[in-house]
């Protein structure tokens, strides 16, 4: 798998986007997930997951397993954080906080939508949530802290 371009090198939202989804395609558990980018730029990011019967936690329910949607809520956060506009590297998790505010409804996609809302010089912090098609109840939020390069 090949590392991402710099982002300070992408010049437009449109490049930063097909760069976005061509890198999280490379990524084997993105792939595994069925994880897609939905749209991205300025610190905001968004991302889906179709329902998938592989990824149900309890057969009894057919509710997906938490672990999934961690995947899914962490991914949109650091591309929030890439997608900053004063990001000048890449990131990684620090600390990601997840409250699980409900069971996700059977057969029903997961949206995550991310902000990166405040950076320093060396950590940026983000809040996400993942929502079904009930978009006033969310399945879990987010909150979390990533390294973060300052542009030069």
């Amino acid at each position: 798998m090949s590392m991402p371009p710099d982002p300070s090198k992408i010049q437009t939202p449109e490049e930063m986007l097909r760069v976005a989804r061509e890198f999280m395609e490379a990524l084997p558990h993105a792939k595994a997930l069925n994880i897609s980018l939905d749209q991205l730029g300025d610190g905001r990011a968004e991302f889906s997951m179709p329902y998938d019967e592989r990824l149900v936690g309890d057969p009894e329910t057919g509710v997906l397993h938490g672990g999934a949607v961690s995947a899914l809520l962490d991914s949109a956060c650091g591309a929030a954080v890439i997608a900053h506009p004063d990001n000048g590297g890449g990131t990684a998790t620090l600390d990601l906080r997840i409250d699980y505010m409900r069971a996700a409804t059977p057969g029903q996609a997961l949206v995550a939508q991310a902000h990166c809302y405040q950076v320093t010089r060396s950590v940026a912090f983000v809040r996400a949530v993942a929502l079904d098609d009930d978009r006033d109840r969310p399945v879990a939020s987010a909150t979390g802290a990533f390294t973060f390069t300052v542009k030069p």
